[in-house]
């Protein structure tokens, strides 16, 4: 009996371990300067309300991309602080801006029952390829994006955001883009 025991303890133990391996791998953030912004900014998506919106009018600013879908229960935990950091933020040159893997009448639906104070615009399946070229080869939701003003790709972070680390990345970006 103190064997079986002993084993299921040893089985815990391991299993404890994993998770939270598992846990700082899906949530660190990762550098990854070398992916091309290029397709980002040269994109075009609706927002809740159908109008186009050109992303390259957020180039030269702080910039969050988060990649979202309206069935993802993380990534709509995120959003209120997602909105909460635009506030705070705002003048200080950052711009959150959300990207659904949803189609434009999903998300329009969704943005109408939860506003939040950045912009939410509809990439169906070319978001999802974007978020690849950004480098989400987990095909992991959320998957948030932190680019510099020069363009260059700051962090990225797979699933949920820790917010207190995302602050501690932003910090001194945006001290430098007042």
């Amino acid at each position: 009996m103190r064997t079986y025991a002993r084993v299921l303890i040893a089985l815990a133990v391991v299993g404890w371990v994993l998770a939270l391996v598992a846990a700082a791998w899906l949530h660190s953030g990762s550098k990854i300067a070398s992916a091309d912004t290029k397709p980002l900014f040269a994109a075009t998506f609706p927002d809740s309300q159908g109008r186009a919106q050109v992303l390259s009018q957020w180039q030269g600013k702080t910039l969050l991309v988060n990649f979202w879908a309206t069935w993802c229960p993380p990534c709509r935990e995120e959003m209120p602080e997602l909105s909460r950091f635009q506030e705070k933020y705002r003048a200080a040159g950052l711009a959150v801006i959300g990207i659904a893997t949803d189609d434009v009448d999903k998300m329009r639906e969704f943005a109408q029952q939860n506003p939040v104070a950045y912009p939410l615009l509809a990439g169906d399946f070319e978001a999802a390829n974007l978020a690849t070229g950004l480098g989400n080869d987990k095909n992991i939701l959320p998957y948030t994006v932190v680019i510099g003003r020069d363009g260059k790709v700051i962090a990225s972070y797979f699933g949920r955001l820790d917010m207190g680390v995302l602050e501690q990345v932003l910090q001194p970006l945006l001290s430098t883009s007042r």
